[in-house]
């Protein structure tokens, strides 16, 4: 794929889950109250005025320059990679970014971040789509950096 595929591939899947995310944030709030309870999670709202388990509550704007911080940062490691980068490692990217976006977009809206998914089999911090797209998208990532700099290893060891 070339450079200019990349680019816009990244583009395309990074405003796909950044709709994804505000569409059904903002569905699931809506309708809290008439989605059946089940014994796997509940739909229960919460104001996290902090980053992940609350840490860091009360520091909005830290946590906002923060965001835009790594977004940049992201990116420009991104961009300066993308040639090498597969499209595997972009999807993974576009969702991490957009995890990042979407809770730095309702700090700045709502001046929180809008908490809602409730885990019913485990003593687990309510979190959001967003804190899911964050962290199964690092998962992803650190498991294609780590394949990648073993195939490299084991090439150089060849």
């Amino acid at each position: 794929m070339s450079k200019k595929n990349k680019i816009g591939y990244f583009i395309i899947t990074l405003i796909f889950f950044i709709f994804f995310d505000c569409y059904f944030s903002n569905w699931a709030i809506d309708n809290l109250q008439i989605l059946p309870i089940n014994p796997v999670f509940d739909l229960t709202f919460v104001k996290n005025t902090g980053a992940a388990f609350s840490i860091l509550e009360n520091y909005k704007v830290f946590l906002i320059i923060f965001s835009i911080l790594a977004i940049l940062f992201i990116l420009i490691t991104l961009l300066k990679n993308i040639e090498k980068a597969s499209t595997f490692a972009i999807f993974w990217t576009s969702i991490l970014i957009s995890g990042i976006f979407c809770n730095m977009y309702e700090r700045l809206v709502y001046g929180y971040v809008r908490d809602f998914i409730k885990l019913n089999f485990v003593n687990f911090p309510v979190f959001n789509i967003s804190d899911i797209f964050i962290n199964i998208s690092v998962f992803a990532i650190v498991i294609i950096i780590i394949k990648h700099n073993y195939s490299k290893a084991n090439e150089n060891n060849h």
